[in-house]
């Protein structure tokens, strides 16, 4: 059977309240990929829009997705599963070189992503506070999801974060994806993920790493 990916595993470890609730109520399922489809086209999610389009007063709206950060926070994680997963997919590489290789994917594919260029160019205030602060979702989770693959490679003895714990690289290291992929915003520098990767090789140092075997797409 093959392993779950990443964001399968950040999906299982790290849900919200939100993601619950989605599981369990079809209303706020059906708000909530609607807002995810607006936010793919770039647009801004707009509550009252959002409630009108589906029919409802903006209370009962709330009552199934919550306030608009909390909905933009889901929609956010809800594309970095998938991203996550195809980053992962592409890494055939074990060990410190795994860990690289991941996170530069993934931040390179934030980078080129254009309906999240978008959001960050339209709300940058909104988008840094819900992307990097430590009361954001999207960030407790992503960081859980590195901290697992850094588990998963420590456990093979193929990658050793001592004398920090997995969850204290996993947090430098989600912070240098972020000082990169939110350059524009953070510093005025241009994002640049072949900078973010000799970023993440400098922290991780990275030598000689074997090679995984390629996944059998068949396995159940």
């Amino acid at each position: 059977m093959r392993e779950a990916r990443l964001g399968q595993h950040g999906t299982a470890l790290v849900p919200s309240t939100l993601s619950a609730r989605l599981e369990a109520h079809p209303d706020a399922l059906r708000a909530f990929r609607s807002a995810r489809h607006r936010f793919v086209d770039g647009e801004r999610i707009d509550m009252g829009r959002l409630a009108a389009e589906l029919g409802v007063d903006r209370t009962s709206l709330f009552r199934w997705v919550g306030n608009r950060d909390q909905l933009l926070s889901e929609v956010l994680w809800s594309l970095a599963v998938p991203t996550l997963d195809a980053a992962d997919r592409a890494v055939t590489t074990t060990g410190a070189a795994r860990i690289v290789g991941v996170l530069t994917r993934f931040t390179a594919d934030l980078i080129e992503a254009p309906y999240f260029r978008v959001f960050l160019t339209r709300e940058p205030s909104r988008a840094l506070r819900l992307l990097t602060t430590t009361d954001s979702d999207v960030q407790r989770r992503l960081v859980a999801v590195v901290a697992t693959l850094i588990d998963e490679e420590s456990s093979a003895a193929r990658f050793d974060p001592a004398p920090l714990s997995a969850r204290e690289v996993a947090s430098l290291l989600v912070r240098i994806s972020e000082s990169f992929s939110y350059a524009d915003l953070i510093s005025g520098e241009p994002p640049d993920a072949d900078r973010a990767r000799a970023a993440f090789e400098y922290v991780l140092r990275p030598s000689a790493p074997a090679t995984r075997p390629p996944s059998d797409p068949t396995a159940g």
